[in-house]
């Protein structure tokens, strides 16, 4: 059983930055960011593998940039240019194979809520 525990939401206005963390209790092979807004299925965001290979979502390509330190087990996501469209509840995933869907996902965390305003 892994436990995972976000922090670094809140509230920016358009165009703002915002940085999240994921700690997690112990090994995982793929971490990554899923976000769901209100009324919408949950999505993939951006992983990352143990190596540090990464996959983004088309919508934050070249805004977000997710990262980790392994030796404290700990994934980071860098969120710049934040517009209205990506607030959303955002939860962080681990899983054994690094692909952006739900399905994939073995352990969640509580989330995170980010709120963008324009």
């Amino acid at each position: 059983q892994v436990q995972l525990v976000e922090s670094g939401g809140g509230s920016v206005q358009d165009g703002g930055s915002l940085r999240l963390s994921c700690s997690a209790s112990g090994y995982t092979y793929c971490l990554g960011w899923f976000r769901q807004a209100p009324g919408k299925e949950r999505e993939g965001v951006a992983t990352i593998n143990v190596a540090g290979s990464t996959s983004y979502a088309d919508s934050v390509k070249g805004r977000f940039t997710i990262s980790r330190d392994n030796a404290k087990n700990t994934m980071y996501l860098q969120m710049n240019s934040l517009k209205p469209e990506d607030t959303a509840m955002y939860y962080c995933a681990a899983a054994w194979t690094c692909i952006l869907v739900p399905g994939r996902v073995s352990y969640w965390g509580q989330g995170t809520q980010v709120t963008v305003s324009s």
